[in-house]
């Protein structure tokens, strides 16, 4: 087994990590407003990417944890937030968002300290959109899709999201072997929309270890400072190398 599929990010918080959850450290965040308000499943890699954000921003939030199961996604007040009843959303003090994808773009414009997490430059920004659009399509349908169906036992197609897992990291591990991060030789928000679901992808009986490129871009990422990791799962017994 690859040190990667045993050794998932998100497996402790250290005390600056929780202190800094609650402590904004972000300049641009009013000292006066209360926390950012998360409605999340800690284990779900959507609500991972706008945690991970959070964390990359130094922003201060609370955490409301959802209890899918049973159907809390779907209660009335719920959708109040959220009318289609999904995870994640945000309450920043007022400001109500859904989608993923969208509230990292929300965060990062708004809390940046000038850092171009959305490259101004036309060419990286299409690059990058072009991940974000991946991450809600061939992610989604692939890393994420395996780990829901091993890990939650949702009766999506195990063998298609498989071969769309294969097919994805087939085109990643030669990208990654040439530039350190999705976009180019810096983080943006493309890493940001891809990390969780790759990094979990072992929990969704998908080895990682005949991937190095891709190892080492998680664990660039899982560099960054004020990095927030993943509550990790157990792995299923037969994870297997591509």
């Amino acid at each position: 087994m690859a040190v990667r599929d045993a050794r998932r990010a998100g497996d402790t918080w250290n005390s600056q990590q929780l202190a800094e959850r609650i402590s904004p450290v972000n300049p641009k965040f009013a000292a006066g407003n209360a926390p950012i308000k998360l409605y999340r499943n800690p284990l779900s890699g959507h609500c991972h990417r706008v945690e991970l954000m959070m964390g990359l921003l130094g922003l201060p939030y609370e955490p409301v944890d959802l209890d899918m199961f049973k159907g809390a996604h779907k209660a009335p007040e719920y959708l109040k937030l959220n009318p289609l009843g999904q995870v994640p959303t945000i309450d920043d003090n007022g400001t109500i968002l859904s989608d993923s994808n969208a509230i990292i773009v929300y965060l990062s414009l708004k809390y940046s300290d000038g850092y171009d997490w959305m490259p101004s430059d036309p060419v990286e920004a299409a690059e990058v959109q072009r991940w974000l659009s991946i991450a809600a399509g061939e992610i989604a349908g692939g890393p994420c899709a395996v780990r829901l169906v091993k890990l939650f036992g949702l009766p999506f197609d195990y063998d298609a999201a498989h071969r769309k897992t294969l097919d994805l990291f087939a085109v990643l591990e030669p990208l990654l072997a040439a530039r350190d991060y999705l976009a180019g030789h810096r983080i943006t928000l493309a890493d940001v929309a891809g990390y969780s679901y790759i990094a979990h992808v072992p929990e969704g009986g998908v080895s990682l270890q005949p991937y190095p490129a891709i190892r080492a871009w998680l664990d660039r990422v899982e560099a960054q400072p004020r990095f927030v990791g993943m509550p990790r799962s157990a792995l299923p017994d037969e994870t297997v190398s591509a």
